[in-house]
């Protein structure tokens, strides 16, 4: 499937219905199978919409970028900041890059990926990482955009021990420079 055209920006306090909705309707998709069914029911996306129009509002520990289709609908958001204390050697880290199950497979991952590198290599963060579930399908997405696995790890999660996988990017500039040609 070709790409389509995508417009990534800032998020805003307003985009916070449309980050919880991507975030809940994401989850169950992927996260089905791999996490408690309970857990995925009971997501919440007005619990989802506060925590994501405070985080959007703050921008001091963490950037939310959205990208949005040619009709200005919200499609996907990637959220980063420095890499959490005591956890990889890396100077940023993804928290989460999420494109709603109908998007995915059009570009929006791709376009909220590279302008997050690009945001990072203009901070002065010149590497980045990312967890993800082993079990999720979206690991194949990040080894496709240049992630090299570095090391896996368990973590508690809704009342279960899952394994999860950490993607490294070491030269965002050689990176960006590689896809932008």
């Amino acid at each position: 499937m070709t790409d389509m055209v995508f417009r990534v920006r800032d998020a805003t306090a307003m985009d916070g219905r449309s980050l919880a909705e991507i975030h809940v309707e994401t989850w169950r998709a992927a996260y089905a199978g791999l996490v408690p069914d309970e857990h995925l029911i009971a997501l919440s996306v007005e619990e989802r919409t506060h925590y994501w129009r405070e985080l959007a509002a703050r921008r001091k520990e963490m950037q939310v970028l959205v990208a949005e289709s040619e009709e200005r609908t919200l499609v996907g958001f990637a959220a980063w900041g420095r890499t959490r204390a005591g956890q990889l050697p890396f100077r940023s880290e993804i928290y989460a890059l999420y494109v709603h199950p109908d998007w995915q497979n059009r570009g929006a991952g791709r376009a909220l990926m590279t302008a997050a590198f690009e945001e990072m290599a203009a901070a002065g963060h010149f590497n980045a990482c990312l967890w993800v579930l082993s079990g999720n399908n979206s690991r194949y997405f990040y080894e496709a955009m240049g992630g090299q696995s570095i090391g896996q790890r368990l973590e508690s999660f809704a009342g279960t021990r899952l394994e999860e996988t950490a993607y490294a990017w070491p030269d965002l500039i050689g990176w960006l420079k590689s896809v932008k040609g």
